[in-house]
């Protein structure tokens, strides 16, 4: 009878020893650590550029001269508001009138020449039908009556262009804008011998303005026509104006080695906040996905203590909730094939608190932005992911480093 009281008490004190090294390996593993955790909800995938640029008049005109001459009179001056065909400066015309009269003084010669050898010709001509006058005759008369000919044709040429070349003295506005510059005064010489000088620039309409924007090679793939552009200038820093890509130039701009494309983004300035020159920090909205769940990019990066890795391993030999989790089709069971399928990225082992219990699970992550990942499947609204976690009691101190003085002295021996 007592040898039997021996063994009962024997395996109830195994059996009790059993569960108490259980109970203590479960807290060791779960309880002896504390898990910075986040809650899987809906939100909104935001991913943006960013680039700086130039703010300038939708259409600028630079107005030059095509004759040489002195400047006469300016009827215009900065930010003066022009009108189509509005004068704006004249040069001064005695030269250009000079030159007038002196071309229409030839086209008199070349016409009176052209009477003369007419009358000549017709005389000739009749007097050659008779045969009264020899065939070298009436050819010498025939080339001058042509040549009479061309010869009022160029002074006609010549008297055209001096013309032209007077109304050239008076410079008018092609477009409605502002003159955003005036690069003359009155008095000052211009030569357009070899260059068509600039007098006057010309902004269309400054209540619609445009941003030259620099963006870089590696961010130019994500942009495309009529994105929205939201942008700041360092006149007023708290107010956002906002726009759309117009258009994406091809042509690349290398600047030390470093390869830009122009983007020009539409700006309205209804209340010319905004002028020529200011620098602009855009930011293009590239991707925006609403209502979607969301885990946070720390929770894909999370990789559990080693020890308590080993202790979770030689408890649960088999991951569970592979691909188990709200909206995880049928069949996927975790595979890279199912997370192939959904969104098109191979799944990522994320942990999972629950009560005081942790599991890992494989997701299939879409769009991910600067902190958030969107969830294809795996987890549920609610859910609570692991982001890292620390050993009970352990706080992280920061260590402060000991600065010294090289001009002070030490004493002997010491640090």
């Amino acid at each position: 009878m007592k040898r039997l009281t021996r063994k009962v008490f024997g395996g109830a004190l195994v059996i009790v020893l059993a569960i108490l090294f259980i109970s203590h390996s479960c807290r060791k593993s779960d309880k002896s650590y504390n898990f910075e955790t986040a809650i899987v909800k809906k939100g909104s995938i935001i991913n943006t550029i960013t680039a700086t640029g130039t703010i300038q008049a939708d259409t600028t005109v630079m107005i030059g001269t095509q004759v040489s001459g002195v400047i006469n009179k300016i009827y215009v001056d900065f930010n003066s508001h022009v009108k189509k065909g509005q004068l704006l400066a004249e040069l001064d015309k005695t030269p250009l009138q000079t030159q007038v009269q002196q071309a229409e003084a030839s086209l008199d010669d070349a016409k009176s020449e052209v009477t003369f050898q007419t009358a000549t010709y017709e005389r000739y001509k009749a007097l050659l039908d008779k045969k009264l006058v020899a065939q070298a005759d009436y050819d010498q008369v025939k080339y001058n009556y042509d040549k009479a000919k061309a010869n009022l044709k160029t002074a006609q040429a010549g008297y055209d262009k001096s013309r032209v070349n007077l109304s050239y003295a008076s410079i008018y506005s092609p477009i409605i804008g502002v003159v955003l510059n005036r690069a003359v005064d009155q008095g000052q010489t211009v030569a357009a011998s070899f260059s068509t000088p600039n007098l006057f620039t010309i902004g269309n309409d400054l209540t619609k303005m445009q941003v030259q924007a620099n963006v870089d090679e590696a961010d130019i793939g994500q942009l495309r026509k009529g994105q929205p552009v939201s942008f700041t200038v360092d006149a007023y820093p708290t107010e956002i104006f906002k726009g759309d890509v117009r258009q994406i130039r091809l042509q690349p701009v290398v600047t030390s080695n470093v390869v830009t494309y122009t983007v020009i983004v539409n700006a309205p300035n209804p209340e010319l906040k905004l002028m020529p020159g200011m620098t602009a920090n855009i930011t293009v909205l590239v991707q925006k996905i609403d209502s979607v769940l969301m885990v946070p990019g720390k929770a894909l990066r999370f990789t559990p203590d080693a020890t308590w890795l080993t202790d979770y391993t030689k408890n649960n030999p088999i991951p569970q909730r592979q691909g188990q989790g709200a909206g995880a089709p049928a069949g996927a069971g975790g595979t890279e094939r199912a997370g192939g399928a959904q969104g098109g990225k191979k799944p990522v082992v994320v942990w999972v608190k629950t009560g005081d219990k942790v599991h890992r699970t494989r997701i299939a992550t879409g769009a991910i932005d600067g902190s958030n990942a969107e969830i294809k499947f795996g987890l549920k609204e609610g859910d609570e992911v692991i982001l890292s976690m620390t050993a009970a009691g352990k706080t992280k101190t920061p260590s402060t480093p000991t600065t010294t003085s090289p001009f002070m002295p030490t004493r002997p021996g010491g640090r």
